[in-house]
C-alpha cells in the first residue's frame, strides 16, 4: 500500500497518514525541503537526516537536466547515489521553472521549447521525455509535465492552459506506464491539478486527475500571486473531489500559517523555498514568531535562537551570535539559519500530525497560527 491513512478518511479536513516508498516511509502531513540541484543549500546530508530529520526532499528536473546533466546522473546510478541520500526524493517536472522563463520559452502542443538560463542554449521538454528524465534521476515520486498559468490570468487563458495540461497528462501518464525504473525499484507519478483561480475549472481538473487513477495527486498553480483567501478556497474545491485515500501535494506553499491552513483543508505534502531562501537572508521562523536576525535589537540577546526549538543549533547558539555571523558575512550564519528554519518547518508538521491523531488539531491551529505569524 503506497498510502495509508491513520485517521478518518476526510475529504476536506486535517488527516494523518503514511506514504511508503522504496527509500523509506514518510509520515504525513510532511514538509519537503527543496534540494533543487541535488543539494539543500547550505546543509549537509547528515544534518538533513539527523538534526532536521527530513523524511523526503525535493529535486528539480529542469535544473538537474541542465546541471550536472542526465549522463552524469545515469552513470552515478541516479540522484540518490550521486548525492548520497538514502531517503525518498520527489522531483518536480520542471514545468514551473520553464514557464517562469516567459521571455525564453515557446509553448506548443508537442511540448515547450526553452533556452537555458545558464548559457542560452535551446532545449525541448515533452510530457514523454520529462518522464524519461525523471526515470534517470530515479526519484521515488515524479511529477507530470504541466503548464502553470500566471497568477491573475483571465478565464480564457486558464481554460486553454488547463486543456493543454490535461492532454500532456494523458501522454505523460501513458509513457510512464509503458516504461520501467532504471534502478530496480518502483517509482510513482503524480498528475497536477491546474485551473488558476476559477472554481469550475479546478473542479473539472480535479475530476480529470482523479480519473487517471494515480497513487497520489498534486495541486499546482497556487501561491503565484492570488490572494491567500482564494488559495484556500481553491484547495477546498479541489480536495472535495480528489480521492481521500490518496495523498495530496500542494506545490510551492508556503508560510507556516499557509501550511497549517493547508493541513486543515486536507493537504498531506508541502514544499517551499521559504525556510531556506529566507533563512539565508536572515529571516527566522520560530514558535514565538518571525525574527529578522539582522536587526540591532538582537545584538545583546544571548538567549537561544528558539527557546521552544529542539534542534542542535537552537540549543547551542544564541541570537546575538547568529546576528554577529550575519553582520560579519560568515557562511556559518547562513548554515545555522537554514538548519534552524528547516527543523522548525519539520517540527511544525510533526506537531500538527500529533495534534490530528490526538483530536486536538483545531484548538492547536487557532493558537499556533497567531503565535508563528507574529513579528518579533
Amino acid at each position: 500500500m503506497f498510502f495509508e491513512l491513520v485517521t478518518e478518511k476526510k475529504t476536506v479536513g486535517a488527516r494523518a497518514g503514511i506514504i511508503r516508498t522504496h527509500h523509506g516511509e514518510i509520515p504525513t502531513p510532511i514538509f519537503m525541503p527543496v534540494g533543487t540541484l541535488g543539494t539543500v543549500k547550505a546543509v549537509l546530508q547528515k544534518d538533513l537526516e539527523h538534526d532536521i530529520d527530513a523524511k523526503i526532499i525535493l529535486g528539480n528536473t529542469y535544473h538537474l537536466y541542465l546541471r550536472p546533466g542526465m549522463t552524469v546522473l545515469n552513470q552515478a546510478g541516479g540522484l540518490s547515489k550521486f548525492m548520497n541520500w538514502e531517503r525518498p526524493i520527489l522531483t518536480d517536472s520542471g514545468g514551473f521553472q520553464v514557464f517562469s522563463l516567459s521571455d525564453m520559452r515557446k509553448i506548443s502542443e508537442e511540448g515547450v521549447e526553452f533556452r537555458s538560463h545558464i548559457d542560452g542554449s535551446k532545449h525541448f521538454f515533452t510530457p514523454e521525455n520529462v518522464v524519461e528524465k525523471q526515470r534517470i534521476i530515479g526519484s521515488d515520486i515524479m511529477m507530470a509535465l504541466d503548464e502553470c498559468p500566471p497568477g491573475g490570468c483571465d478565464r480564457e487563458y486558464a481554460k486553454k492552459s488547463l486543456m493543454l495540461t490535461q492532454r500532456w497528462l494523458e501522454r505523460g501518464f501513458s509513457h510512464f506506464k509503458s516504461t520501467e525504473s532504471l534502478y530496480g525499484y518502483q517509482q510513482h507519478i503524480f498528475p497536477i491539478v491546474q485551473g488558476a483561480a476559477f472554481a469550475d475549472l479546478r473542479r473539472d481538473a480535479a475530476k480529470f486527475v482523479s480519473d487517471m487513477g494515480a497513487v497520489g495527486n498534486a495541486i499546482g498553480g497556487l501561491s503565484v500571486g492570488e490572494p491567500t483567501e482564494i488559495m484556500y478556497e481553491m484547495i477546498e474545491v479541489v480536495n472535495d473531489i480528489l480521492p481521500a485515500e490518496k495523498p495530496r501535494y500542494l506545490m510551492g506553499v508556503g508560510t507556516p500559517a499557509n501550511i497549517i491552513e493547508g493541513i486543515a483543508r486536507g493537504v498531506d505534502m508541502f514544499d517551499c523555498v521559504m525556510p531556506t531562501r529566507n533563512g539565508r537572508n536572515g529571516m527566522l521562523f520560530t514558535w514565538d514568531g518571525i525574527i529578522n536576525i539582522k536587526n540591532k535589537k538582537w545584538e545583546n540577546d544571548f538567549s537561544p535562537i528558539d527557546a521552544s526549538g529542539k534542534s542542535y543549533v537552537d540549543q547551542n547558539f544564541s541570537r546575538a551570535y547568529l546576528r554577529h555571523l550575519f553582520q560579519a558575512r560568515e557562511i556559518l550564519g547562513l548554515q545555522i539559519a537554514t538548519i534552524h528554519n528547516l527543523r522548525f518547518y519539520l517540527d511544525l508538521v510533526r506537531e500538527a500530525r500529533e495534534q490530528i491523531i490526538n483530536g486536538t488539531f483545531e484548538e492547536w491551529k487557532k493558537e499556533t497560527i497567531v503565535r508563528v505569524s507574529a513579528r518579533l
